[in-house]
C-alpha cells in the first residue's frame, strides 16, 4: 500500500479540480489529483462541455446551418449525416484535450492518482486504482467530483431508445423523431442540435417557462428559432410514465394531462445528480442534499473548514467557465492568497442553435428592484458582418441606468454571442457607461460593432 502526504488533495480533474490544483502548485504546494483512468479532464472533456460543443460545431459545418440564409436549404441535413462523422470529430478533440490537461498537471508537478477516491477521515483519502491502492493524507482537500445525469427510478434506460445525455453520443443512427424530457440548458442544447439536423423534436418540461434566469426577450427569440426548426414545446407538462410500444416499436411518454407523446427515441435530461454521494463524505463529517450537492460558503469552504468544494458538485451555475474560477479561488483562499469573487459578473454561455450569452442584470431583475433603466438594441440585420455570416436574426441588447448611463447588463443571441459578450463584461467590471461604446472605434465589419449600434439606439431614447 502506498501512503503519501500532500498540502492539497483534489478529488476530480474537471475544470474546478484542474485550476484548483494548478493554482496551488504555482504556490509551491505539494498537490495530488485523483480521478478515474478514463476521466482525466472530468465530465467536461469526456461527456459534457467539450463533446457537446464539438458536436455543435460539426453540425454547423456538415449541415451548412450557418449559411442557409443565402445558399438555400440544400445541405447535408437534407440527405444523410452520419453520426460517425460527428463522433470522429468529437473523439479527436477529446483525445487532444485529455492529453493537454494531463500535460498541464504534470508540468506543474501535480501528482496524478488514477482511480476512485473516498474519504477515510477528514484529512485522509483512499484511492482504489485498477491494480493498487493508495492512501493520501492532506492538509487541505478540494472536492471537485462533478455530476452525472439524473435518472428517474421508474424509467428503464437502454442506451438506444431511452437515453440520458451521457448516452446520446453512442447512437448508431440519426433518429427521425426524438422526445426530449427536460428543457434546461443541456436539454435545450441537444434539442437544438437534433433539430438543426432535421430531426422532429418534442420538448417536454413541467415548468411553464424555459430558462427563467435569462432575459425573456432572448428566450422568446430562441423559442421562435426552435419552432422554425420543427421543435414542438410541451411546457407545464409532467411525464408520468415512459415505455416502449412493442407493436409500433416506438417510445412513448405519458403526460399528467393525459397526452401521449411518441417518438423513435427519448432523451431524458432532467438535471444532473452531483457525485458528492460517491466519495464517502460522512467519513469527513460532511453531507449532501437530495441531489448530491455540497453546501459551501462564499469562499467555497464546506462545514469542515479545511475541506473545500467547487464546480458542478456545489450546484448552479455549473458551467465549465465558472467552475474553473471557483477552483482557483478555493485554492487562493485555503493558502491565504488575496482573492475576490465577483459572481455577478460571471458570463453565461448557452450553446443552443442559435447560441445565447448574458452577463449582468436582466430587465426582470431591474424592474423588480425599481431601477430606472433604458434599453439599447442592435439587430444583426443592421450589421454587414452578420450578413456575411448568414445570421440576420441575431440581436445584442444593452441595459443601462437612465440617470448615470452606467452599463447594467448585456444580452445576446446569434452567432458568436458567447464571444462578443466579453466586451460588455469588461465594461461592467470597471463600472463603465454606455457612452464608452459610442466613443469607441470598432473594427469594421465585425459583430463587435453591434455595441456601438446598440449604444446609439439606447442614447437616442433619452
Amino acid at each position: 500500500m502506498n501512503e503519501q502526504q500532500f498540502d492539497l488533495i483534489v478529488i476530480g480533474s474537471g475544470p474546478a479540480g484542474q485550476k484548483g490544483a494548478i493554482c496551488a502548485a504555482k504556490l509551491r504546494k505539494r498537490v495530488a489529483v485523483i480521478d478515474r483512468t478514463v476521466m482525466i479532464g472530468g465530465v467536461c472533456v469526456h461527456t459534457g462541455t467539450i463533446p457537446s460543443k464539438s458536436v455543435r460545431e460539426a453540425i454547423f459545418q456538415l449541415t451548412g446551418t450557418a449559411v442557409k440564409s443565402f445558399y438555400g436549404n440544400h445541405s447535408r441535413a437534407d440527405r444523410d449525416i452520419s453520426l460517425q462523422d460527428l463522433a470522429f470529430r468529437v473523439q479527436t478533440i477529446v483525445a487532444r484535450e485529455t492529453e493537454v490537461i494531463r500535460s498541464q498537471l504534470r508540468r506543474n508537478g501535480v501528482a496524478i492518482f488514477q482511480g476512485a477516491g473516498q474519504f477515510v477521515d477528514p484529512h485522509t483519502v483512499e484511492v482504489q486504482g485498477d491494480s493498487e491502492r493508495a492512501v493520501l493524507h492532506g492538509e487541505h482537500v478540494l472536492i471537485a467530483c462533478g455530476t452525472r445525469p439524473a435518472r428517474h427510478p421508474d424509467i428503464s434506460f437502454d442506451g438506444k431508445r431511452v437515453l440520458d445525455t451521457d448516452q446520446i453520443n453512442s447512437l448508431d443512427h440519426l433518429p427521425r423523431e426524438v422526445a426530449v424530457v427536460g428543457a434546461g440548458v443541456v436539454g435545450l442544447e441537444y434539442a437544438s442540435f437534433l433539430a438543426a439536423m432535421g430531426v422532429e423534436v418534442t420538448l417536454v418540461d413541467q415548468r411553464p417557462a424555459i430558462l427563467d434566469f435569462v432575459d425573456r426577450e432572448i428566450v422568446e427569440a430562441l423559442a421562435y428559432h426552435l419552432r422554425q426548426m420543427n421543435t414542438t414545446f410541451r411546457l407545464g407538462e409532467k411525464v408520468t410514465r415512459v415505455g416502449i410500444d412493442p407493436q409500433r416499436d416506438r417510445v412513448f411518454a405519458e403526460l399528467e394531462s393525459g397526452k401521449k407523446i411518441q417518438a423513435e427515441c427519448l432523451l431524458y435530461s432532467v438535471g444532473r445528480q452531483a457525485n458528492g454521494d460517491t466519495v464517502r463524505l460522512e467519513a469527513a463529517g460532511l453531507s449532501t442534499d437530495s441531489r448530491g450537492k455540497i453546501n459551501v460558503n462564499r469562499y467555497f469552504q464546506t462545514d469542515v473548514p479545511h475541506i473545500y468544494a467547487a464546480g458542478d458538485v456545489i450546484g448552479f451555475p455549473a458551467l465549465a467557465s465558472t467552475s474553473m474560477e471557483q477552483g482557483r479561488l478555493a485554492s487562493c483562499h485555503m493558502f491565504g492568497l488575496p482573492c475576490e469573487c465577483i459572481p455577478h459578473l460571471f458570463p453565461y454561455g448557452i450553446y443552443t442553435i442559435p447560441e445565447i450569452s448574458l452577463v449582468g442584470q436582466t430587465e426582470e431583475k431591474l424592474t423588480a428592484d425599481k431601477v430606472p433603466y433604458e434599453v439599447g438594441i442592435a439587430k444583426y440585420n443592421e450589421l454587414a458582418k452578420s450578413m456575411m455570416l448568414g445570421d440576420e436574426s441575431g440581436m445584442l441588447k444593452l441595459l443601462f441606468d437612465r440617470n448615470t448611463r452606467k452599463l447594467l447588463g448585456v444580452h445576446a443571441i446569434g452567432q458568436r454571442a458567447t464571444e462578443i459578450i466579453h466586451i460588455g463584461q469588461a465594461v461592467l467590471a470597471y463600472g463603465g457607461s454606455i457612452e464608452y461604446f459610442r466613443d469607441t472605434v470598432f473594427n469594421y465589419p465585425t459583430l463587435a460593432e453591434a455595441y456601438k449600434v446598440a449604444a446609439l439606439d439606447g442614447l437616442n431614447k433619452l
